[in-house]
């Protein structure tokens, strides 16, 4: 597939090489500023977006997409790197490659759509906001007692005016050109007028040595044992949750995009293959790129060959230009990184607020909460599991019973709606049990039951009715209600033709 691509037109290989080129000229800087986030060495990151980027370009289920070194991972790696050292951090990547392998063979990477959009808003607003506030530890330098401090003074205002003249060159730049990346020309200015001036200010190099190579094969030395595993896999389940919906994610926007459609499955799979091999190659592991990926698609990459391209000129970066990421002031980075926030930051959301049910701004808001206070995953697992219990109430608030009584003397209800646990009590609370007659009708033909809660009133509803001697017909219901209501052959109308087929979710048939 990937040599028929290179084998077309020539002008379509030379859009997929540049966009590959523009993409990987604006890598360098975010991988070495997520690589610090996170608590490891500049190379670190490099070979996350190296090995990530090449490895999903060729398996993954979204051409055109950019995987690497991520803020969203960044900022839940420097827990575990702070505490037990970077080789957990390589060993917990492998078993985060192992996890989202499982969840692509078990074909799950399409609940992906099932998460809503408020919580996709509060996604990306928390994720903006943690990556702001690591961002701040650039601004303290370790005291005489050996402790982090706020810069002050001089060093203090050195530090801010050269994060804003980044972000200054990084916002008009775009406006007079697009031919060179943004963040790359910003990085560049602001490189050369520290080193050219000799401005006294933090750069890479005091961090940590890139000495760019090819990454090594090696086994992370961890113990390998049931205490080791304990450590890693509450991480390794985050950072796989995270990777996943931050993949899916960016993949269903290109999509969107596109007018294509990715296989998420594919993309499961293929991130896991990455992690795993990023892990025993040194890498800090990663997911999909938003903006690495917008970077792409406008630049007019649209096939593998883009990625491909991008992951082998970082790989010649890191080889031939480790000297000069050292002298990267990380002013620049942190200006970069603002800019970063400031892009990914949903300030429509604002907007919108005063125009959306008071129940999805609660969402938007909790998810963002949650994300700054605890992890990604837990806040977008929070915010579906709110959303689907107001989903359940104003859905369960529908239910709609309309009774007709005739000459006859029989009254027949006519139920409209779900019954489920969010309607079972206001369901049963409609019938006049006590002033009915003494042969009532239940019809479900407008009406569906979905779960044992719904079974469960229909049951209290038969009992009630037994137990005042008055007869009972229940018609219209599935094959399956049938077996679930108690002492069925009593009260149902069997109709073969007119009685609906589907399943409720019920143990009891499991």
């Amino acid at each position: 597939m990937i040599f028929k691509q290179m084998i077309n037109k020539e002008i379509n290989v030379k859009k997929e090489v540049l966009s590959g080129l523009t993409v990987a000229l604006a890598l360098v800087p975010e991988a070495v500023a997520f690589a610090i986030v996170a608590g490891v060495k500049p190379l670190v990151g490099l070979y996350a977006a190296f090995l990530v980027g090449f490895i999903t370009s060729i398996l993954g289920g979204r051409p055109g997409m950019i995987s690497g070194a991520t803020g969203a991972l960044a900022v839940v790696m420097v827990e575990l790197v702070a505490k037990n050292g970077v080789d957990y951090l390589f060993l917990a990547v492998i078993v985060m490659g192992i996890i989202e392998i499982i969840i692509g063979l078990l074909k799950l990477g399409k609940f992906v759509r099932f998460i809503p959009q408020p919580v996709m808003l509060g996604f990306v607003n928390g994720l903006a906001i943690v990556i702001f506030l690591a961002q701040l530890n650039q601004f303290k330098v370790k005291g005489s007692n050996g402790e982090l401090q706020w810069m002050a003074g001089t060093q203090l205002w050195t530090m801010i005016g050269l994060v804003l003249l980044t972000m200054v060159i990084i916002y008009f730049l775009p406006k007079l050109t697009k031919v060179i990346p943004a963040a790359l020309a910003a990085i560049v200015t602001v490189s050369l007028l520290v080193n050219y001036l000799g401005i006294d200010t933090k750069i890479v190099g005091d961090v940590a040595k890139v000495g760019g190579r090819l990454p090594q094969f090696r086994i992370p030395h961890v113990p390998l044992n049931l205490e080791s595993f304990k450590i890693i896999l509450p991480y390794s389940l985050i950072f796989a949750s995270i990777g996943l919906m931050e993949s899916l994610m960016t993949l269903t926007l290109i999509d969107e995009i596109t007018e294509t459609r990715g296989r998420g499955n594919r993309e499961c799979i293929g991130q896991g293959i990455a992690n795993i091999v990023t892990g025993f190659f040194g890498g800090m592991g990663g997911c999909a790129m938003i903006g690495q990926s917008m970077i792409n698609i406008n630049s007019g990459g649209r096939k593998r060959l883009s990625g491909i391209s991008a992951a082998i000129f970082l790989l010649g970066f890191i080889l031939f230009g480790s000297s000069l990421i050292e002298r990267i002031p990380l002013a620049a980075l942190t200006g970069v990184m603002f800019m970063v926030v400031i892009g990914t930051f949903e300030w429509a959301s604002f907007r919108i607020m005063k125009n959306i049910p008071k129940s999805d701004a609660f969402v938007i808001v909790l998810v963002s909460i949650v994300t700054v206070f605890t992890d990604l995953a837990i806040a977008v697992a929070t915010g579906v599991i709110v959303s689907a219990l107001v989903f359940a109430w104003k859905k369960g608030k529908k239910i709609d019973v309309e009774p007709k009584v005739y000459e006859n003397g029989i009254k027949e209800y006519y139920v409209r709606g779900a019954v489920f646990f969010g309607s079972a009590r206001d369901f049963v609370e409609v019938f006049d049990i006590k002033n009915d007659p003494n042969e009532i009708i239940i019809d479900f033909k407008y009406a569906r039951v979905f779960d044992h809660s719904g079974i469960d009133a229909i049951n209290t509803l038969t009992a009630k009715y037994r137990k005042l001697g008055k007869k009972l017909h229940l018609r219209h219901l599935s094959s399956e209600c049938h077996q679930l209501i108690k002492e069925a052959d009593d009260i149902l109308e069997v109709n073969i033709i007119e009685d609906p087929t589907y399943h409720v979710a019920d143990d009891a048939l499991a």
